[in-house]
């Protein structure tokens, strides 16, 4: 779905709708997981109403969701097979009985080697006919992370039942643990236990190794060579190794030497015991007995000797809302807004600006002298969460303003939020600042005219965003002198249905 400026007023060009004129939009959307071990889709149904000034999501039906596919690899194993890929995804578009290019709009997700540049581009150019349609995100670690911990319900979990919650998501090549409290992120971490670091043929000879798994193996002495079937007793204990090693990233705060050299992210504190513990991921499909049947790698296994470890430590053991499925983004939810007038755009040829990722930094604006470093460090901790802090995109940063609008405290909020977008600030990209309020247009002219920024500035106020959005700007309304803004939500569906996997033999 796009949008154009025409006399003035803003259209739906596919349709010719007009923004100022409909009571309901419908849409059709598409959500695409593709990671190392894994790839889905789910597909949609949305209904937005106009509420007041903007449109939002009152009904969400999810009609088809695909069969979860193994991700297929080219003969070098380093590279996703495209081929392949795009045979499924387009079996699984006439499964739902949907021509791609019916599709409104959509999310596509990145995760473990997918991220790689050359197999991003592959995949890219598989939707290539949809490009502005979608929300594109490669999920490093801490995104992917944080998307669990949200899919599965964790998160929403610990808000309702005012309680700790921690999701241990184990996929193909990594597991990744958050937890949440009070419907956030507490803490997280991920460590290099998987799956699939280790895969077999029907007869049990080794067709895949990942350097985990050499490492694991050398730690219980067992050798593993491709073309050939492990040693039994050997095995075992390698597993038994991998969950002794994920148990230890969870619960101690000093880790050893070898835990310590298998975190992908900083080490949790682990000062407090959860309340309990939720699995997602491939392998929570054995640990809730959803799925019996193997593909060729360490899941069951490893999945027993998990369970039986975190049975023991004491957490309750509850059902996650979502389990292989648990980072697939459902769709790009469509939330539209008008801002307010109070803005600052310069120059005015910036604009429009489209999938600008959201950070809500918890930037501390509640006392009268705001602390500069403060900001920064607020900034920058959110922009790390959500796996921007590299600087290779814009980003729309979203504050909530407090107390008065003197000099002082909007030099210090500017200087703060300077130093901490610097990353993506020094390669060009402009400065995109969202507010509630109404103090848009002078924060905008105080980093053009006070802070001497030459970037181009975006300053909008008047919108209300949260983590996981994205935002496209739309140029100025000559009528209102207002800008449109469509705001894409990625949401995480609920189902009952269980995780298919075809392509066993991927």
């Amino acid at each position: 779905m796009s949008d154009e400026a025409v006399g003035g007023r803003v259209f739906f060009s596919n349709v010719r709708r007009s923004l100022e004129e409909e009571d309901e939009i419908r849409l059709v959307s598409v959500g695409v997981d593709i990671g190392s071990s894994t790839s889905h889709l789910v597909f949609s149904r949305l209904v937005l109403e106009r509420v007041d000034n903007r449109y939002i999501v009152t009904e969400r039906e999810v009609f088809h969701e695909s069969d979860v596919l193994l991700t297929p690899y080219a003969a070098d194993m380093a590279s996703i097979d495209a081929v392949r890929l795009g045979q499924f995804i387009d079996k699984q578009y006439e499964i739902a009985g949907l021509d791609p290019m019916a599709i409104d709009t959509g999310a596509l997700i990145l995760t473990g080697v997918a991220v790689r540049r050359s197999n991003a581009r592959a995949i890219g150019e598989l939707f290539a006919a949809q490009t502005g349609k979608f929300v594109s995100v490669s999920a490093g670690d801490g995104l992917e992370t944080t998307l669990a911990a949200f899919g599965s319900g964790a998160a929403a979990r610990s808000e309702r039942e005012k309680c700790r919650v921690m999701n241990i998501d184990i996929g193909g090549g990594t597991s990744k643990i958050a937890v949440c409290d009070r419907g956030e992120i507490a803490d997280m971490t991920a460590v290099d236990v998987g799956a699939r670091i280790l895969s077999f043929d029907a007869e049990g000879r080794v067709t895949r190794i990942e350097e985990a798994a050499r490492r694991f193996g050398a730690e219980v002495g067992l050798s593993l060579e491709l073309g050939v079937v492990p040693d039994e007793a050997k095995l075992s204990a390698m597993i038994e190794r991998m969950a002794e090693r994920l148990m230890e990233a969870i619960q101690s705060a000093n880790l050893s030497p070898e835990t310590a050299s298998l975190l992908r992210l900083n080490p949790m504190a682990n000062t407090q015991k959860p309340d309990a513990v939720t699995f997602s991921g491939g392998v929570s499909e054995y640990i809730y007995n959803r799925q019996k049947a193997g593909f060729g790698d360490l899941g069951p296994r490893l999945a027993q000797a998990i369970l039986s470890r975190v049975t023991a430590w004491g957490p309750r053991l509850e059902k996650p809302d979502e389990g292989i499925r648990a980072t697939v983004v459902g769709a790009s939810q469509y939330t539209i807004q008008v801002s307010g007038s109070t803005i600052f755009v310069n120059p005015l040829d910036v604009l429009p600006i489209r999938n600008v990722p959201v950070i809500t930094p918890d930037v501390p604006l509640d006392t009268e002298e705001l602390d500069v470093a403060a900001i920064a460090e607020a900034v920058r901790t959110a922009l790390r969460r959500l796996d921007l802090h590299e600087g290779e995109q814009a980003v729309a940063m979203c504050y909530r303003w407090n107390g008065s609008a003197t000099f002082r405290r909007l030099d210090d909020f500017v200087k703060g939020v300077r130093q901490g977008l610097s990353a993506c600030l020094d390669k060009g990209f402009p400065l995109v600042l969202v507010g509630d309020g109404d103090i848009g247009g002078l924060v905008g002219i105080h980093c053009l005219e006070e802070a001497k920024m030459t970037t181009p500035i975006v300053s909008i106020d008047g919108i209300n965003l949260k983590e996981f959005d994205f935002i496209d700007i739309g140029a100025m309304l000559e009528t209102s002198g207002a800008v449109p803004v469509v705001i894409k939500s990625l949401v995480f569906p609920t189902s009952a249905a269980l995780g298919r996997v075809e392509g066993a033999k991927a």
